[in-house]
């Protein structure tokens, strides 16, 4: 995008206007631009072709929400500034720039002891000085420091832009119809009670239908069992890199890969490493693909039936059930592994994996979704509905599943 560009095309939105040279200036810095070379819903592309779309296009949207939410804010007589509503849109587009490849893979493998809300914190900080203290309202906003506080629940609340991007942009590109929410009906009812955000009562059925949306979309789309499978082989398959990297074994990969593939990479080196953030934001899903892909050939048995798999859909069976999977049943498919293909113990066990899914959809002592009512008064949505079953969505729904590597059937 060049500097005189004031109009994206969105295929969600529509045509998004961008307002002025500052978000400019932030859409197109590298870390932003990064955002384009890393896909929002990971490797749920195994189960929904069409989910290709990346954090960058996600960033835009909420971006664009966030621009229509401080509107209909404005003119309900709510005083927000120019400079308050930039930091707004400053923060939510850079609110993702801490994620790494593949969403939480990363957490979950190469790094450790630190999230990617951490390392966004980190990034705005860099960029800060880079634009000479220009983000830091946007940074207050993100922190939650600002004093008007509703502008933070925008960014990140029960009914922020970034879950009204993401829910109405995943159910695009996946084609799961449930989760196409109203979004712009929400922030149409959106209003201010005592610095908090609010949904005026004749939105109740918009929030219903919000809730359950996001209930729908998380066990079709984002726990997927399919999804779920894939991304778990990934995290094998890079837990097993690192394992022979630490063993002194010469990898081919990109020097980025490289860096947290043999480093010990937590919180700590962040902040006293500058090859950590410098590495980090070069890194982005292509250096994983190029890796398995060479990693095909490897003469390790297990990398490559791990890599070969990924690269091939050939990807972990997965069985799911409401208690856990027995020690036996894992110790005769790590058993398997050790003679089929010549394995100790320790080397099959990467070919298995067994662990939890567990999730709640709302939680009102975290975060309320508060309905304003024309009395003034108000009151929270799992009293204010007549429909919604609000015990329902506050349970935490626990499942078990055991992964394993699908040729031992």
């Amino acid at each position: 995008m060049d500097n005189k560009t004031k109009i994206i095309n969105d295929p969600v939105f529509g045509f998004i206007n961008i307002p002025g040279e500052f978000i400019i200036r932030i859409i197109n810095h590298p870390y932003i631009q990064r955002l384009n070379r890393i896909r929002q819903l990971g490797l749920a592309f195994y189960v929904y072709p069409g989910a290709v779309h990346t954090r960058f296009h996600h960033s835009l949207g909420a971006m664009h929400l966030m621009t229509e939410a401080i509107a209909q804010l404005r003119s309900k007589g709510h005083a927000i500034s120019d400079a308050e509503r930039d930091g707004a849109m400053a923060c939510i587009l850079m609110h993702d720039i801490g994620h790494g490849p593949f969403s939480h893979v990363l957490e979950n493998s190469l790094v450790s002891g630190i999230c990617h809300e951490d390392i966004s914190l980190m990034l705005m900080n860099r960029m800060n000085e880079e634009m000479s203290g220009k983000l830091s309202l946007a940074i207050e906003i993100f922190r939650d420091t600002y004093p008007k506080r509703f502008l933070h629940q925008l960014v990140s609340g029960q009914l922020d832009v970034d879950r009204l991007d993401y829910l109405r942009r995943d159910s695009f590109f996946t084609g799961v119809t449930e989760g196409n929410i109203g979004s712009a009906r929400i922030i149409k009812m959106l209003n201010l009670k005592d610095d908090k955000l609010v949904v005026e009562a004749k939105g109740i059925y918009s929030i219903e239908n919000f809730l359950m949306a996001r209930r729908l979309m998380y066990w079709q789309v984002y726990l997927h069992k399919t999804a779920i499978a894939a991304e778990k082989m990934m995290i094998s398959t890079l837990n097993r890199a690192k394992f022979l990297a630490n063993q002194g074994r010469e990898l081919e990969v990109t020097f980025p890969l490289k860096y947290f593939l043999y480093n010990q990479v937590d919180k700590q080196r962040f902040e006293t490493d500058p090859d950590a953030i410098r590495y980090f934001v070069d890194l982005d899903d292509n250096d994983i693909w190029c890796a398995l892909k060479v990693w095909t050939k490897s003469s390790d048995k297990v990398l490559s039936l791990l890599c070969t798999g990924l690269i091939n859909r050939n990807l972990f069976k997965i069985e799911v059930g409401s208690k856990p999977f027995s020690e036996e049943l894992i110790k005769e498919k790590t058993k398997y592994f050790t003679e089929k293909y010549n394995l100790s113990h320790k080397d099959a066990a990467y070919l298995t994996l067994s662990e939890t899914i567990s999730t709640n959809m709302y939680n009102e002592a975290d975060d309320s979704i508060d309905i304003l009512y024309k009395d003034g008064s108000t009151g929270d949505i799992s009293s204010a509905s007549d429909m919604l079953n609000i015990q329902l969505l506050s349970k935490m729904v626990k499942k078990y599943y055991f992964c394993f590597l699908r040729d031992s059937e």
